[in-house]
């Protein structure tokens, strides 16, 4: 265990820095950058869901040049097609050979903006991409990453023309997280930084891909007592009960919770979880994946409350 102590605190620092090299572009909000990094060292995705113009394209783009990682971003449509995605296959006429032209999708940090509007069929595209890091073409398969990050947006006050995102493809979002807006003290800030043009663009990488896959492979080595992964099963059970729960959480939400755990740990400067780290995160981890009475037109606020209902009456190991 010392080794392992030893790791995980030789990288406190740069996880630090990090935060707060983000930070000073994505103002007001070090919580929800703890939270993107959180998806990032789990080897999770994250789905934004909030309001235009609270930064989603801000944070996103502002952590890839932080990472040192190849950024794309892709306008979600309802022509978009799983091809504009993953991309095609050509002829060469020169050379009388098919080559795959790699799409967007061949990268190290996807914005998937406004992914609610694209067709299902477009939207199961990224199924394969997020759960296997690869993708298949003709028969040959692609790997993406490491590492690859897939941050999702959706307005969810916005019904017309959207397709709500099937619960399968929900559960390959290790976090659903709301921006909200900004306080008036950060909100004064912004409007100073855009005085002088967009910021971020002068943002120097703190990590590049391979250093993001190390630290990785340092976070799944944080401890979890076996009190505490009782605990998250405790939890996860909970909402299988709830009579308000139609479907409740999966075996996949509980192991999305155990890691995430490690991952907020390791963002507090240590080497172990804590009941306070899954209690943090539960509702983040949790919500989006359950299915309530009066399904998709339940508000998300139900689950989020009934999780924090959860919490309050489930025990909480010493």
């Amino acid at each position: 265990m010392g080794h392992t102590e030893g790791v995980a605190a030789a990288i406190f620092p740069t996880l630090e820095k990090l935060v707060a090299h983000v930070s000073s572009v994505f103002v007001g909000k070090p919580q929800v950058v703890r939270l993107a990094l959180t998806a990032l060292l789990a080897d999770g995705h994250l789905l934004l869901e909030d309001v235009p113009g609270v930064g989603k394209t801000l944070l996103a783009r502002s952590l890839a040049r932080s990472l040192g990682c190849r950024f794309r971003r892709i306008q979600f449509t309802p022509d978009l097609l799983p091809s504009d995605l993953i991309g095609v296959t050509v002829y060469r006429e020169q050379s009388g050979e098919f080559v795959f032209q790699p799409g967007p999708l061949f990268t190290e940090i996807l914005l998937a903006d406004e992914i609610n509007r694209a067709t299902p069929r477009t939207q199961s595209a990224l199924l394969e991409a997020m759960n296997e890091r690869q993708v298949t073409v003709d028969g040959i398969t692609h790997p993406l990453g490491p590492p690859f990050l897939v941050i999702a947006t959706q307005n969810p006050y916005e019904f017309e023309g959207t397709f709500p995102l099937p619960e399968s493809q929900l559960d390959r979002f290790l976090l659903r997280v709301r921006i909200g807006y900004p306080d008036r003290t950060a909100e004064r800030l912004i409007l100073e930084q855009h005085r002088a043009g967009e910021p971020g663009q002068d943002l120097q990488p703190v990590l590049n891909a391979s250093q993001v896959s190390e630290f990785q492979a340092v976070t799944r080595s944080v401890r979890v007592d076996p009190a505490l992964a009782d605990y998250i099963l405790d939890i996860v059970e909970a909402t299988r009960q709830h009579r308000d729960i139609v479907l409740g959480a999966s075996t996949r939400a509980a192991l999305a919770l155990y890691r995430a755990a490690q991952a907020w740990a390791i963002l507090q400067q240590r080497d172990y979880v804590t009941p306070d780290d899954v209690q943090h995160l539960a509702v983040s981890v949790l919500a989006h994946r359950l299915i309530l009475r009066g399904g998709v037109h339940a508000p998300a606020s139900t689950a989020e409350t009934i999780i924090q209902q959860l919490l309050r009456a489930i025990p909480v190991p010493a």
